[in-house]
């Protein structure tokens, strides 16, 4: 379970998509930048391969939920 995410956009017009993403997962704090194509970018070290696909999930549901409704 992510916790503590927090999302901001890249640039002052906000028309033009980009978020800086950061959250803590298994008490280890990530950070990188969500693409409107849904990719992310990781600055820095990237969650553990076999915890990528779950972090990545609940990036996207919570990007839905927070920016695109």
């Amino acid at each position: 379970m992510l916790i503590h995410f927090q999302y901001k956009p890249l640039f002052s017009n906000q028309n033009i998509p980009g978020w800086s993403i950061s959250f803590y997962y298994k008490k280890k704090r990530y950070t990188g930048t969500y693409h409107q194509t849904g990719a992310i970018e990781w600055m820095g070290e990237a969650p553990e391969q076999e915890d990528l696909e779950i972090v990545t999930s609940q990036i996207h549901e919570l990007m839905l939920y927070h920016v695109y409704e």
